[in-house]
């Protein structure tokens, strides 16, 4: 294959493409606010209701909260399904579409968090579809460009975003289907039967 005609833009937006149609999207259907909000440990950090956090930070603009701390606790708390879509959706997504793709912009503290899984899912499905419509239109020649001031490494190209956006996409999307998992074996149904 030469390399010369090789189309980067469609093999980086693939690289998650193919992870997301093939092996988590399927895997969020049917999430229930049980599993959204289900907390495996005591004192991990989750998605609340405002003013029901005890986490030294609670950012978020409406009725639901996000738990964080500043400086991060060694080690972190763990984090359930509702805290790592959170995390995705806006520290991942939201604020990388406002950045580079013209969306509203997104922080932690401005965001109005999903009090129920189907809200977050749907949160997902449409910062996950402006961030990929955002890469296609960046065309070879936008890959190449600096990533800019508004990103940890301004000088990386936005090949190398694309690349840790995904990364980050894959890893916590993975977690979640995880803790789906972990919730399955250890909450039957009433009939005896699991999910």
């Amino acid at each position: 294959m030469n390399t010369d005609e090789l189309d980067w833009n469609r093999a980086l937006r693939e690289q998650f493409e193919a992870h997301w149609d093939h092996h988590v999207r399927a895997r969020l259907q049917g999430l229930t606010d049980d599993e959204y909000f289900w907390s495996p440990v005591p004192h991990s950090w989750n998605v609340r209701p405002r003013g029901s956090s005890t986490a030294p930070v609670q950012a978020g603009a409406g009725e639901f909260t996000i738990d964080f701390a500043f400086p991060e606790p060694d080690p972190p708390p763990f984090t359930t399904i509702a805290w790592r879509l959170g995390h995705v959706i806006v520290g991942v997504l939201a604020t990388r579409n406002a950045a580079h793709f013209g969306a509203p912009a997104a922080s932690y503290e401005t965001w109005e968090y999903a009090g129920n899984a189907a809200t977050a899912l749907d949160q997902l499905e449409t910062h996950l579809g402006s961030w990929l419509a955002g890469v296609r239109d960046l065309g070879d020649t936008g890959l190449r460009r600096p990533a800019g001031p508004l990103e940890p490494y301004p000088e990386a190209s936005m090949a190398d975003l694309v690349l840790h956006i995904h990364r980050e996409l894959i890893h916590h999307l993975s977690e979640v289907c995880l803790l789906r998992d972990l919730y399955l074996h250890t909450h039957p149904t009433t009939n005896g039967a699991t999910r």
